[in-house]
């Protein structure tokens, strides 16, 4: 399940990515991320506080770059074209908080036909929005059948 977001957040931006990482894990999705900082470590921090999986696909060359919640680094060394791989690798993408990387994993994510949960994020069409973590969780898993 993808988790995506600004790479720099606010504290209560972080807080709801961690509790999405964290719920995510507890129901066993393995939370797939860009691998960095702001939302991207905070959902998998909250996935690992549960003994989650996670994955952080990078955009540089370079592994050790990865947050260290991430289980498994993947360098692409894509640079922001990483985005795509970050939603190819996702069944379904809840979008926390975002700038422009993020919309471009949302619009890339619906290009896909994956399902996309946003949780204060874009307001575009073909998203479903969430009134808070567990909100959004319950809709991206529940968009997957």
């Amino acid at each position: 399940m993808g988790v995506v977001g600004p790479g720099e957040a606010s504290p209560a931006v972080e807080a709801e990515a961690e509790a999405v990482g964290r719920l995510l894990a507890e129901r066993g999705a393995v939370v797939v991320c860009g691998g960095l900082g702001g939302v991207m470590a905070a959902a998998c921090r909250g996935a690992k506080a549960v003994e989650g999986a996670t994955v952080g696909i990078l955009p540089g060359a370079d592994r050790t770059k990865a947050n260290r919640w991430v289980d498994v680094a993947v360098a692409t060394g894509m640079g922001e074209a990483r985005n795509a791989v970050v939603v190819r690798t996702a069944d379904a993408v809840v979008a926390v908080g975002g700038g422009y990387g993020t919309l471009s994993e949302i619009a890339l994510a619906l290009r896909l036909d994956r399902p996309v949960v946003t949780l204060g994020s874009w307001d575009i069409e073909g998203v479903l929005w969430a009134e808070d973590p567990p909100d959004a969780v319950a809709k991206a898993l529940d968009a997957l059948g």
